[in-house]
């Protein structure tokens, strides 16, 4: 469960009962769409570091740059989510292949594509 509570600063904090992430509306830390964005390029981090760990390998020196498209609905949809991975020289092509599958896998990657599905309930308690 994820709760807010709206106060008149330009932060938004959000609590999830183990964890707390603040988001802000001035530019003085992420606003939750970049957030949003973020968190892809962190679960292809996680997802790289879990490939790492079973092929006994260090993530030392990996290199992940994530960059969002718009659609042609404007800066408010999303078209395309590029992921670059820049390995150290050491890496086979074998092991860059088994972490790309990976970092292909991450969670909240497949949320997103599954988006038309996810239904959305906004009510007045």
């Amino acid at each position: 469960m994820f709760k807010t509570v709206i106060d008149n600063s330009p932060l938004v904090t959000v609590n999830s009962g183990k964890f707390v992430s603040t988001y802000a509306l001035d530019g003085s830390l992420m606003n939750p769409l970049e957030a949003f964005y973020a968190c892809l390029a962190a679960c292809a981090g996680v997802f790289a570091k879990k490939a790492c760990k079973e092929l006994g390998l260090s993530p030392e020196g990996i290199s992940i740059d994530c960059k969002p498209f718009a659609g042609a609905g404007g800066p408010l949809t999303l078209s395309r989510y590029r992921t670059e991975v820049h390995f150290p020289a050491h890496f086979t092509a074998e092991q860059k292949r088994v972490i790309i599958n990976s970092i292909n896998a991450c969670a909240v990657k497949e949320i997103v594509k599954d988006g038309p599905n996810v239904e959305f309930i906004v009510s007045e308690m």
